[in-house]
C-alpha cells in the first residue's frame, strides 16, 4: 500500500513513530492491531516504526502517512514522496535474545546480529530492555568480546594517518570532572594525535561535548573533525554526530532509566567507540568513592583486568588510574560553570581549581608517557611545562577556533541561591549522586547556565548559615525545585569532634 510522506514536526528522540489517519483507505489501521509496527519502504530503504493512529485529518490525511522527526530524517526523502507500507515482523534476532534470557550463551553470528538490529532501530525500548536485562544476568567472556567487537562495527570506523592515536576516558559518576577539556590540549601541543570524541550528558549535569559546546560547536562531521586534527593535532566533539558505535548510545539510553551498569556493559560501551575511534593507546580514570560508579578497591581490581582483558584482545594499549572520587572535582557542576573553570585551568589563573589542574596533569603525564621518546616518569614535568608556558591554551584556541567559536558567551543563570550549612562543623562528605542531581533539577545540562558552583570541601570548617554551594538556574520553576531539594538533603554531611556526620546534617 502506498501512502505520501507528511512530516510530523514532534520529535520522539530515537523511537521512530508513524501516524496513521483513522480513516486510512490504502490500509485500515485496525490491521496492524495484532503488529503494532510496521515497515516504510522506498528504494531499497527501509525503517521499522511505532504506529499511532490519528483522528485529526488536519494532521495526517487518509492517503498519507505521518513521520515523526527521527522516522523522516532517516527515511532521507521529502514531504510528498510516496512510501510502501506494510506490517513489520518480528526481526528473527529475538529469537536469540529469548535463548539469552533462558541462561543460554550466545555466538558471535547471534549477537552481531541483535547488535545489528538494534542499531537499524528494529528494536522497541521493552525489547532492548529485555537483551540489556539477560546480558546483566550472566556474560561470558567470549560474549563481552563478541558484543565489544559487534557494537564497534556497527557504525563507523575512524582511520589516522598516526603510528599512535592517544584517548583519555573517565567512566564517570563524578560532578564537575571535566578533565577532558584540559588534557586534550595538553597533549595535542606535545605532538600527539588526540582525536577526542565525547557525549552529551545523559543523566549527568554536563557531559563533556556540552561543556565544550559553550565555547565551540561539537557537532563536526567526520571530514570537519579530521581536518580540525589534521590542523591543531586534536579535538574535543560530540561522538554521536560522527556514528561512532551507534549501537552503544541506544543502549545507554534504555539502560540509564533502568539503573543497569554492569561490568561488562560498561567495558563493551567504553571499548567499542575507542576501536571506532581508531585509537592505539587509552588511559581510563577510575575515579573510587562511596557515592562513585566504583565504590571499593576489589570492583575496581575487577574492572581493571576487565578492561585490559578486552584491550589484549583489540591490540589497544590501556592504562587505568584509580582516582580519588569521593568529591566533585573543580567548582562548577554545569556547562558553563564548568567551562569555566577549564579555561581558568588552561589560563594558569590562581584562582583555577587546583584539585582539577592537579587531576588533568596527572591523566595528560600517562597518555604523554605513551610516547617512546619520553622517559618514564617525565610525563608530568612535560605536561606541567606546556600548561604553565601557555603553549596548552594555544592550543586549546586553536583547537576552538578550528571547530568554531561560539557566536557569543555564556553565563550563569540569573536565578541564584546559597545552601547554608544547617550546624558548625567540619564538611565529612560529599554525595556526589546527590550533587548531580540537584544541577539537573536547576536546568542542567539543556540550560547551559544552570548547575552548582561548590564552595565548601571535605575537610573544610563551616559555620551555620555558611554557604555550602551556589545552584544558578535561568528557569523560576527548575530553580524553586532544585532549592526546595537541595534545602530537604544538601548532599553535605558536617560532623565535629565526637558527633555523628548524620547529626548535623
Amino acid at each position: 500500500m502506498r501512502l505520501r510522506i507528511r512530516r510530523i514536526p514532534l520529535d520522539t528522540l530515537r523511537e521512530n513513530v508513524a501516524v496513521l489517519a483513522s480513516s486510512c483507505e490504502a490500509l485500515r489501521p485496525e490491521a496492524f492491531q495484532a503488529f503494532k509496527r510496521l515497515e516504510v519502504q522506498h528504494d531499497g530503504r527501509s525503517i521499522i516504526a511505532s504506529l499511532d493512529i490519528c483522528h485529526d485529518l488536519s494532521m495526517v490525511g487518509p492517503e498519507e502517512i505521518g513521520l515523526t522527526e527521527p522516522a523522516f530524517r532517516r527515511m532521507g526523502l521529502a514531504e510528498g514522496d510516496t512510501v510502501f507500507i506494510s506490517p513489520a515482523r518480528s526481526p528473527q534476532s529475538l529469537d536469540y535474545v529469548r535463548t539469552k534470557i533462558a541462561g543460554e550463551t550466545l555466538s558471535r553470528h547471534q549477537i552481531e546480529t541483535i547488535i545489528q538490529d538494534i542499531a537499524g532501530y528494529r528494536y522497541s525500548d521493552m525489547e532492548i530492555a529485555a537483551f540489556l536485562v539477560a546480558c546483566a544476568g550472566f556474560l561470558s567472556t567470549d560474549e563481552l568480546l563478541h558484543l565489544t567487537f559487534a557494537m564497534a562495527a556497527a557504525g563507523t570506523s575512524l582511520k589516522w594517518d598516526a603510528p599512535i592515536v592517544v584517548d583519555k576516558h573517565c567512566i564517570g559518576g563524578i560532578p564537575g570532572n571535566r578533565t577532558s577539556m584540559i588534557v586534550v590540549p595538553i597533549v595535542a601541543a606535545h605532538g600527539f594525535t588526540m582525536p577526542k570524541t565525547s557525549s552529551r550528558a545523559i543523566t549527568s549535569p554536563a557531559g563533556t561535548a556540552d561543556t565544550m559546546e559553550v565555547l565551540a560547536r561539537v557537532d563536526l562531521t567526520i571530514d570537519e573533525m579530521k581536518e580540525v586534527v589534521g590542523e591543531c593535532n586534536g579535538c574535543l566533539i560530540w561522538g554521536g554526530h560522527v556514528n561512532l558505535s551507534p549501537a552503544d548510545d541506544i543502549l545507554i539510553g534504555v539502560e540509564r532509566p533502568l539503573n543497569l551498569d554492569t561490568r561488562e556493559q560498561m567495558v563493551a560501551s567504553i571499548m567499542s567507540k575507542k576501536k571506532s575511534a581508531g585509537s592505539t593507546h587509552l588511559v581510563i580514570d577510575l575515579p573510587l568513592g562511596p557515592t562513585a560508579k566504583v565504590r571499593d578497591a576489589t570492583e575496581a581490581m575487577r574492572l581493571r583486568k576487565l578492561f585490559e582483558f578486552v584491550a589484549d584482545r583489540m591490540n589497544l594499549h590501556v592504562e587505568i588510574m584509580v582516582t580519588d572520587g569521593v568529591q566533585p572535582i573543580g567548582r562548577g557542576i554545569g556547562p558553563v560553570l564548568e567551562a569555566r573553570d577549564v579555561m581558568a585551568v588552561l589560563a594558569n589563573d590562581a584562582l583555577a581549581p587546583a584539585d582539577l589542574r592537579e587531576k588533568s596533569l596527572q591523566l595528560a603525564a600517562r597518555v604523554i608517557e605513551c610516547d617512546p621518546l619520553v622517559r618514564g616518569g617525565t610525563g608530568y614535568e612535560r605536561a606541567r611545562h606546556l600548561l604553565e608556558t601557555g603553549a596548552a591554551m594555544t592550543c586549546m584556541q586553536k583547537i576552538i577556533d578550528a571547530q568554531g567559536r561560539a557566536p557569543e558567551a555564556s553565563a550563569p543563570g540569573p536565578l541564584k541561591a546559597d545552601i547554608l550549612a544547617h550546624a558548625d562543623g567540619v564538611v565529612a562528605s560529599v554525595d556526589c549522586l546527590r550533587i548531580s542531581q540537584l544541577a539537573r533539577l536547576a536546568g542542567a545540562p539543556l540550560d547551559r547556565g544552570a548547575g552548582i558552583d561548590v564552595l565548601k570541601r571535605i575537610g573544610d570548617t563551616v559555620e551555620a548559615g555558611e554557604p555550602l554551594y551556589r545552584i544558578y538556574s535561568a528557569g523560576e520553576s527548575h530553580f524553586n525545585f532544585a532549592v526546595e531539594e537541595a534545602e530537604q538533603s544538601n548532599g553535605f554531611a558536617l560532623t565535629s569532634a565526637g558527633v555523628p556526620a548524620k547529626v548535623l546534617e
